[in-house]
């Protein structure tokens, strides 16, 4: 889809929404006490998830300023283009179709682009993944002497490491017991020493993830890694020194997750043993591919077609829901309201979840990756700032280290607060004396509760002296309040509730690019360092051809390293 992109600035809701903003006064306490309704009408749900928007410095004004917005771009049109396999890629001409991996078998009208049936490739790889976890599960993959698997090394970066181990830390309870899973993505040697380091070759299963077989720091831990493999199976004597038996060796411990057969037989692959996925998978949209295989083998293939469900529960509500009661599209709204109306530059994702410690890490790549754009999808400059710095940390690990700026500072700061009602470890604490026992989580969720209200509502200088406070102290112990947050509770960590997860901030992202203007699924943004680095890489080496090629700073950092490279 090529047609030049609806200038959201052009439009009357935004002049509306410029006018509105001007005027608007936030104050959530006034709200509140005048609207007993206001928590009730503001929230929404989508799958088992519970939106509470209410906290968000909008009136119904707002609300509906924005869905005008929606309507004035054409984001209907846009959604159904992304879900029909419309080219909406454009610098890559290609389809975005990450909804396509959760689609249900069966799913009606089928799925064909270009004349492709493209369910049914998505299925049979799926199945392909799930019949090799089970394998793997069950003890019947077994490596070179003969020994079933113990650990997964998952050797990827971006959307190949990012989506895998936060999925993996996040479903840790479903983790069947006695099989593990490491991640090594930084081509930072100390990434694959340590993660291998304590590792037996023998029960060592090794999934390579690179959609071309040619990234570069895949490759390069992949040969670190296949160079481990022979040396310990060696030393222990499971291995003669024989290219024979190295062959041997990388056949039963390495599989691979690419669309590059003829790479993957040169590293010693067996083709039959690689797992592949589509142009139209975005790297960060990719953890619901072949990219999840990792994923698979440690929850199941139940659970693993659970997590898939739960992706396709929020892609459903994006298609079918009206705007005004669409989780994602109202989310992705509020963003843009926060961002060109409000002057936010960041928005915290703040889990209280531990088991959700690397989800905000996630939406970097997600968010950032996606919408850090200057140029529209025609080419032309962008109209509008666009994209925020996403960030977070779990639970009460951020109350002690930057919720000072979030509640007293000076900036901006939307959050979202993400909480579950049932925890995966239910445990008591007897208290110092023995006699009193408190539910944890219930103590844990208290503060997810208490800070999304101190942020809403803060504390005034009359609250603050009828504490007793000193008078010269009061102007410190002031809150001003009206920070806006968003509140996103769940029944439980499942499977499925952490795919509606991903999904909702999925179509987040893809509703704030289509107001903006911008292509969410290309990133030409990360090539440059990339290509430069290949240059530079003579130049560490030595090569003084190299080194006489780079700017006077780069040269005399390079000079800095070999003086002092031991």
């Amino acid at each position: 889809m090529t047609t030049a992109p609806i200038d959201a600035t052009s439009t009357s809701a935004w002049a509306a929404l410029a006018a509105h903003s001007g005027a608007l006064v936030p104050d959530l306490r006034g709200w509140f006490a005048a609207d007993p309704d206001r928590a009730a009408r503001l929230t929404r749900s989508v799958g088992d998830l519970h939106v509470d928007l209410s906290k968000n410095l909008v009136t119904d004004e707002t609300l509906a300023l924005l869905v005008q917005l929606a309507q004035e771009v054409g984001l209907a049109g846009r959604i159904e283009a992304m879900l029909s396999g419309e080219r909406i890629n454009v610098t890559e001409n290609r389809s975005v179709l990450h909804t396509a991996l959760r689609r249900p078998a069966g799913a009606q009208p089928p799925l064909v682009v270009d004349g492709q049936d493209v369910d049914a490739d998505v299925q049979a790889e799926l199945a392909k993944v799930l019949a090799f976890a089970d394998e793997v599960r069950a003890g019947r993959w077994r490596g070179v002497t003969g020994k079933p698997v113990a650990t997964v090394v998952n050797i990827g970066i971006g959307g190949s490491d990012l989506g895998p181990v936060m999925a993996y830390e996040a479903l840790a309870p479903y983790v069947q017991v006695g099989l593990q899973v490491r991640f090594v993505s930084n081509i930072d040697p100390t990434d694959v020493a340590r993660t291998v380091a304590d590792l037996d070759p023998e029960t060592t299963l090794f999934i390579v993830a690179s959609k071309t077989f040619g990234t570069l720091e895949t490759l390069v831990n992949a040969r670190l890694a296949r160079a481990w493999l022979w040396s310990a199976l060696a030393e222990a004597g499971a291995i003669a020194d024989t290219d024979d038996a190295r062959a041997d060796a990388v056949a039963h411990h390495f599989v691979a997750v690419s669309t590059a057969l003829d790479k993957v037989a040169a590293f010693g692959i067996d083709p039959a043993n690689a797992f592949g996925f589509w142009d139209w998978v975005g790297g960060r949209y990719s953890v619901d591919s072949a990219i999840g295989t990792s994923l698979a083998i440690a929850i199941g293939p139940d659970a693993f077609r659970d997590f898939l469900a739960g992706f396709h529960a929020v892609d459903a509500h994006l298609r079918t829901a009206p705007f005004e009661q669409n989780v994602p599209v109202l989310m992705g709204l509020l963003n843009v309201w926060y961002v060109n109306f409000l002057g936010a530059h960041t928005h915290a994702v703040l889990p209280y979840a531990q088991l959700l410690h690397r989800f905000p890490a996630y939406l970097q790549q997600l968010t950032m990756e996606s919408n850090g754009k200057s140029v529209r999808w025609d080419g032309s400059p962008v109209t509008t700032e666009t994209g925020e710095v996403f960030w977070g940390e779990p639970g009460t690990n951020g109350q002690h280290a930057f919720y000072q700026l979030i509640h007293q500072g000076t900036r901006l700061v939307p959050a979202d607060f993400i909480a579950v009602a049932t925890p995966a470890y239910p445990l008591k604490d007897t208290g110092g004396d023995g006699t009193e026992s408190t539910d944890v989580h219930e103590l844990f969720l208290a503060n997810f509760l208490a800070q999304t209200a101190a942020l809403a509502f803060g504390k005034t200088a009359d609250e603050v002296r009828a504490e007793g406070t000193r008078e010269d102290l009061v102007p410190a112990r002031v809150f001003a309040g009206n920070r806006p947050t968003t509140s996103i509770m769940a029944p439980a960590l499942t499977p499925s509730v952490l795919g509606q997860l991903i999904a909702l901030y999925e179509h987040i992202t893809f509703v704030q690019g289509i107001v903006w203007g911008i292509d969410s699924f290309d990133q030409w943004g990360v090539e440059l360092g990339k290509k430069l680095a290949l240059e530079v890489a003579p130049a560490l080496a030595g090569d003084p051809a190299a080194l006489a090629a780079q700017d006077a700073s780069t040269r005399a950092l390079v000079e800095y390293y070999r003086a002092h490279r031991r």
